[in-house]
């Protein structure tokens, strides 16, 4: 919401279209692990954050970061045909709470298993 740069109603999975707000680049974390760890930056320059690293339900998402830290590290694991699972940094799988289509209670990153809500479509554009 808003480009970043918030700790409340941070997210929503309810847009239909691509706009700016629904466009995240990539930053490698630079951990060198064999699996790439990214940060999801937003489009005023924030980065997303996995509160606690992950494993919550309420208050999950904050988009005010200026660093990529731990708790802004994602794992986007490839699932076939353009579709990924998101990983928190603590191995949980990010949801899109009822498959997406929300304005409240959006996103939740406790889940310990891929099913159809973890499962997230990237698309490059420039």
């Amino acid at each position: 919401m808003g480009g970043g740069g918030r700790t409340t109603d941070v997210i929503h999975t309810d847009a239909t279209r691509i706009g700016s707000w629904e466009k995240f680049t990539l930053i490698d974390s630079g951990t060198g692990t064999p699996v790439i760890q990214y940060g999801l930056l937003t489009t005023n320059g924030h980065y997303l954050t996995a509160v606690d690293s992950g494993g919550r339900t309420t208050d999950v998402i904050h988009s005010n970061a200026t660093q990529l830290l731990g708790w802004e590290e994602f794992t986007l694991n490839s699932l076939g045909g353009g579709v990924y699972d998101i990983q928190t940094l603590d191995g949980h799988y990010v949801t899109a709470v009822g498959g997406g289509g929300r304005t409240t209670d959006t996103i939740h990153t406790d889940a310990t298993r891929v099913g159809s809500w973890e499962k997230f479509t990237v698309s490059c554009g420039h």
